[in-house]
């Protein structure tokens, strides 16, 4: 990430840190009368500075337009995109100089103080992917990008660009379940089948290129066979 302004002269954002802090956002542009299913998503801060962040998020805007984050490390964070990525975008942070001053210590405080690695999975029941970023294939075979927020052997959390409903089948990369309740940016499902803890993030992450022709026709097959059960 190229950061910007105060950071590429006179040392004055030397201050960064090279995280994996959830969080959740939405778009400006979101808030006033959208009719958009969703508006607010699951996200992570993958490098911040005291002007600027990169995030991993599931849906990006435009380069100019306003987003608004909030995370538990650094409250409510306000800023510009200035580029798009693929599953994700860069920003600048709208903050006064005593702000930026502020958010420089902190940033130093978390990088003296506290691990962001990636959660044991052998000593956790809800584990972080290393990558959030997957696909949802969809009763009718449609692929969705998704954010995968956390998950377990039993289930996952999930954010992603989608009118949902509890009950609605569907599968994330090549686990098929169905979703059980709404969360204040995502929602929940639970896997049909128990998935062991060293094969969870193979079979949960996928590209839509990992998911082969014969894959896809499986996952297909199998939350049709979910969705005539339940009509039932």
């Amino acid at each position: 990430m190229n950061m910007t302004g105060a950071d590429q002269g006179g040392g004055k954002d030397r201050a960064r840190l090279l995280a994996n802090i959830p969080g959740r956002y939405h778009l400006e542009k979101w808030s006033a009368g959208s009719e958009r299913p969703t508006t607010v998503f699951a996200c992570r801060i993958q490098r911040i500075s005291p002007s600027n962040l990169l995030l991993s998020a599931p849906v990006s805007g435009d380069v100019g337009d306003w987003v608004i984050g909030q995370f538990n490390e650094f409250g409510r964070l306000r800023g510009q995109i200035e580029r798009t990525l693929g599953f994700g975008f860069a920003m600048s942070l709208e903050l006064d100089s005593e702000a930026r001053r502020g958010m420089a210590d902190r940033i130093a405080w978390l990088d003296r103080h506290k691990n962001y690695a990636v959660t044991d999975t052998r000593r956790h029941s809800r584990l972080l992917p290393r990558d959030p970023q997957s696909v949802i294939v969809l009763a009718d075979a449609s692929l969705v990008p998704c954010f995968v927020i956390d998950m377990s052997n039993s289930g996952a959390a999930v954010s992603a660009e989608l009118d949902i409903s509890v009950g609605m089948p569907l599968a994330i990369g090549t686990v098929v379940g169905r979703v059980v309740r709404m969360l204040d940016h995502g929602f929940a499902v639970r896997f049909i089948e128990t998935i062991a803890t060293t094969e969870l993030e193979a079979r949960l992450i996928r590209s839509p290129e990992q998911l082969l022709p014969d894959q896809q026709r499986r996952l297909h097959a199998a939350t049709r066979v979910l969705t005539a059960a339940g009509a039932r």
